[in-house]
C-alpha cells in the first residue's frame, strides 16, 4: 500500500465537474421463492463529470445491482422500494418507461461483462451501432449513421473500423468485441457510463488497453464513470474514488490514494490481504477470508461482516455500525477499524496467511516430456469452393514437466496454452511430435495402458459449472471415475469420496447436494476432489481461479498448495494471470501464438524477463498501488495477437515488438538454453527488465 496525504487527495477534487449522479439511501428488493432479498440496502453515492468511482467487493455484495438500479434494469421481482436516484437533477425512480427508454443509451450507457451475450449474434456490428444512434437521433439518415458508426469505432481504436462494420460479433476477438460494446455505449456521447466488470474475461494486455481507453474517453467526453470490479489492481490504476461494498451496503468510501494508504474497515483490509501479488512470499499461505458473503434475506441488525471477521465483538453481532468520517471524503462503518498507526493492531488477532508452506521444487526427474509437439486444425474456409485452412494452435514445443513441481503456462488467449494442456493429458492427439509420460509415448499405448495413463493425468477445466453434471449429486460426481473403472466396492468408494470431501474443505452434507447449489469457489473444490479421486501424479489446472473473487481465489490457491504436499502432486497451471503464477509456480513457460518463447524459474522470469513479450505481460498486470498509476499508464503491450491461421514469418511476436528488425522477419529464433535454466526465443533478448512502450517496425 502507498502513502498519500489526505490534503493532496482532497485537492484532486477540483478537476471534476458538476455532480451527474446522486444516490441517496437506495433500497432495492427482489421477491424470490425463498423470500425477499435486499441486494442494495441504504446505499448513498455521488458521481461527478470526469470522475471514475470504483465499486469493489465480492460477488453478492450489491455492486451490479446498484448499477442496474440506476438504469432501472432490475431482474424479475426487483424494485426500488426506498431512497432516491437523481441524474442531472432528474429523479429516475419516478420516471415512466418511455422517459427511461429515452434516457438509456443517450444520457446513461452501460458496458457489460460479457459482450458475447450482450451483442446480437445475428446482426453486424455496424447495424447495431446504427440502431443505437438512430433511436436517439430521429431523422438521421443511414449514411449519417454509418459515418457516426465508423467514427466511434475509430474513437475506441478498433483496427480497420470500416471493415469491422460488416463483421458479426463471433468474427471478432474478445478485445474487439469489448471495443464494439464500448462504441455502442458511447455512440450518443452519454454523460454517465456504468462499466460492469468490463475487462474480467480479457487477457491482462487487452485489459490494460481497454481501461486506458476508458480513461481517455472519460477525459475527452467529460463523462462520469461507475467502474464495477472485484480487482483492486484495476481500482488502483483507474478509479478516482472507491466505494467498498459488502452485504448490500457501502462499508467504506474514500479517494483511491487515501483508501490504499490507510484502509480502515476490516473487510477492506481483508480484501487487500487476500490479493496474490508478484511481491508475495511464495513460501507462505495466502491470507483468505473464511466463509461466504451473507444471503441477504431477513438479516438481523448487525455488522454483516461480523461472522467472517476475526476482530468481531459482541457489539458487532447485535448492532449495525453507523458510517463515520475519519478524513476528508473518507468514511467507514466499523466498530473496530484498522488503526492508522502501523503498530496499532499489535494486541489484536494476528494477520492471516502466516502459515509457512516450506520450500518447493521438483525431484529433478522429468515425469512428462513434450518433444516437438505440434497441433494443427483444419477449419472451414469462409470463401466458397476454397480448400480448408490450417490453424496452427501449437507449433514445435519441447518441454519437460519435473516430478513434484508446479509449472505455470502463461500467455494471451490464442497462444495455445489450453491446447498444450489437453495434449499433455491425452485429450488431444498431437499432429506431430510426442508426449511421453514416465518415458512412454502416450500416443502409442494399448487400450489397457491408455486407461492406466488416464488415471495418472487429470485435467481441471476452466468452467467447473459446465464440467460438472447438474443431474448428479456431489458424491456420485466424485465417485464416477472409480465406478467407471470398477475400482472398489460401493462402501469403499463412499469412504474415499468422504475422505476427499474433507480434504478439499467441504462439509460432509455436500455429498447429497448437486453442483449447481454451490458457489463458484465450492464448485472448484468439487472439481478438485473429482480430479484427485484416482490419485493422479499430474494435475493440469486450466485457469483454476479466473472466475472467482479475490478472497475465494486465495482459499483455492492455498488448498492447491496443501493438496500438492498431501498427495505428492505435480501441477501444470494454465493462466493469463502472472501474479497468480508468480506465487504458485516453480517455473513459468511463456507462450505466444503457439510457440514457447521463454522458460525459466518463476522468480527469474518476473525479476529479469528476457523476451519483450514477457516484459510486456508483466507491465500490463494491474498493480494495487495508485502511486504507480502514471508510470504504468503507457506501459505494456499494444495491439492484439495475430491470427494462428496465417502467423507472421520469422518471430511471431515481431508485429507487436518495439525491438523488431529485418532479422526477426527472416528467421525464427530458437529457444536458446545457453543461459541455463532460463531460456529465451528472441534475436534481441532484454538484458534486464524493460517493458516496451510502443511497437516498433514490422
Amino acid at each position: 500500500m502507498t502513502t498519500a496525504s489526505p490534503a493532496a487527495a482532497a485537492s484532486a477534487g477540483s478537476q471534476y465537474g458538476d455532480t451527474v449522479l446522486s444516490i441517496r439511501d437506495l433500497q432495492v428488493e427482489i421477491r424470490t421463492a425463498n423470500g425477499v432479498v435486499r441486494p442494495v440496502d441504504g446505499v448513498t453515492l455521488a458521481v461527478r463529470s470526469g470522475e471514475t468511482v470504483g465499486l469493489v467487493g465480492e460477488s453478492g455484495s450489491g455492486k451490479t445491482m446498484t448499477g442496474m438500479s440506476v438504469l432501472q434494469l432490475l431482474p424479475p421481482g426487483g424494485a426500488v422500494v426506498g431512497g432516491s436516484i437523481q441524474f442531472d437533477g432528474r429523479e429516475l425512480t419516478t420516471m415512466t418507461a418511455g422517459e427511461l427508454r429515452r434516457l438509456r443509451g443517450n444520457d446513461i450507457a452501460a458496458v457489460f461483462q460479457d459482450p458475447m451475450t450482450s451483442l446480437n449474434p445475428t446482426r453486424t456490428i455496424g447495424s447495431q451501432l446504427r440502431e443505437a444512434y438512430r433511436i436517439h437521433r430521429p431523422g438521421t439518415s443511414i449514411a449519417e449513421a454509418n459515418r457516426r458508426a465508423e467514427e466511434v469505432l475509430s474513437l475506441v481504436r478498433m483496427p480497420r473500423p470500416r471493415e469491422r462494420l460488416r463483421d458479426y460479433p463471433h468474427q471478432l476477438s474478445g478485445g474487439m468485441r469489448q471495443r464494439a460494446m464500448i462504441a455502442i455505449a458511447l455512440v450518443c456521447e452519454p454523460r454517465l457510463l456504468i462499466a460492469d466488470e468490463p475487462t474480467t474475461a480479457l487477457d491482462v494486455s487487452i485489459q490494460a488497453q481497454i481501461l486506458e481507453l476508458l480513461d481517455e474517453l472519460k477525459t475527452r467526453l467529460g463523462m462520469g464513470i461507475i467502474l464495477v470490479t472485484h480487482d483492486l489492481g484495476v481500482i488502483a490504476g483507474h478509479a478516482d474514488k472507491v466505494a467498498v461494498m459488502y452485504g448490500g451496503r457501502i462499508v467504506e468510501e474514500a479517494p483511491t490514494a487515501e483508501l490504499f494508504a490507510s484502509p480502515r474497515h476490516r473487510y477492506t483490509q481483508a480484501l487487500f490481504e487476500s490479493m496474490p501479488t508478484m511481491e508475495l512470499d511464495a513460501r507462505r499461505a495466502l491470507a483468505s477470508i473464511p466463509g461466504l458473503p451473507p444471503q441477504l434475506i431477513d438479516l438481523p441488525p448487525m455488522c454483516r461482516f461480523a461472522p467472517r471477521c476475526r476482530f468481531a465483538s459482541d457489539d458487532c453481532r447485535i448492532e449495525n455500525p453507523e458510517s463515520i468520517e475519519v478524513a476528508p471524503g473518507h468514511t467507514h462503518a466499523c466498530f473496530h477499524p484498522r488503526p492508522s498507526e502501523p503498530d496499532g493492531d499489535k494486541d489484536l488477532p494476528t494477520e492471516l496467511g502466516e502459515q509457512d508452506l516450506g520450500s518447493r521444487g521438483g525431484t529433478g526427474r522429468a515425469l512428462v516430456m513434450l518433444e516437438d509437439v505440434e497441433k494443427q486444425y483444419r477449419i472451414k474456409n469462409p470463401e466458397l469452393f476454397k480448400p480448408r485452412r490450417i490453424l496452427h494452435a501449437v507449433s514445435k514445443v519441447s518441454l519437460d514437466v519435473i516430478e513434484g513441481e508446479t509449472l505455470g503456462i502463461v500467455g494471451e488467449s490464442g497462444s495455445g496454452k489450453t491446447t498444450l494442456g489437453r495434449m499433455l493429458v491425452g485429450l488431444e492427439t498431437p499432429t506431430s511430435g510426442a508426449v511421453r509420460f514416465d518415458g512412454r509415448d502416450i500416443g502409442r499405448l494399448t487400450p489397457a495402458g491408455n486407461r492406466a495413463r488416464s488415471s495418472q493425468l487429470q485435467l481441471m477445466f476452466q468452467d467447473s459449472a459446465a464440467a460438472l453434471d447438474p443431474r448428479m449429486n456431489v458424491a456420485d460426481l466424485i465417485a464416477e471415475p472409480l465406478a467407471v473403472r470398477h475400482i472398489g466396492s460401493r462402501a469403499e468408494r463412499r469412504a474415499k469420496v468422504m475422505e476427499l470431501i474433507d480434504a478439499v474443505g467441504l462439509p460432509r452434507t455436500a455429498a447429497t447436494r448437486r453442483a449447481y447449489e454451490f458457489s463458484g469457489g465450492q464448485r472448484q473444490r468439487i472439481a478438485m476432489a473429482r480430479a484427485l479421486v484416482l490419485r493422479p501424479k499430474v494435475v493440469v489446472a486450466d485457469e483454476p481461479v479466473s472466475a472467482l473473487d479475490v478472497s475465494i481465489q486465495a482459499q483455492i490457491l492455498n488448498l492447491m498448495r496443501s493438496l500438492q504436499v498431501a498427495y505428492s502432486l505435480t501441477y501444470v497451471v494454465i493462466s493469463h494471470d502472472l501474479s497468480l503464477l508468480r506465487y504458485l509456480s516453480d517455473r513459468i513457460g511463456v507462450m505466444y501464438l503457439g510457440k514457447l518463447v521463454e522458460l525459466g524459474p518463476s522468480a527469474d522470469i518476473y525479476a529479469a524477463p528476457r523476451h519483450p513479450y514477457t516484459a510486456g505481460l508483466i507491465a500490463s498486470v494491474p498493480v494495487p498501488d495508485p502511486g504507480l498509476r502514471l508510470q504504468k499508464r503507457k506501459a505494456g503491450l499494444s495491439g492484439e495477437i495475430a491470427s494462428a491461421i496465417d502467423p507472421p514469418s520469422g518471430c511471431r511476436f515481431r508485429t507487436r515488438c518495439p525491438f523488431a528488425t529485418e532479422l526477426c522477419a527472416r528467421e525464427e529464433p530458437p529457444l536458446d538454453p545457453r543461459n541455463g535454466p532460463h531460456a529465451t526465443a528472441c534475436h534481441h533478448p532484454l538484458p534486464h527488465q524493460q517493458a516496451p512502450a510502443e511497437p516498433g517496425p514490422t
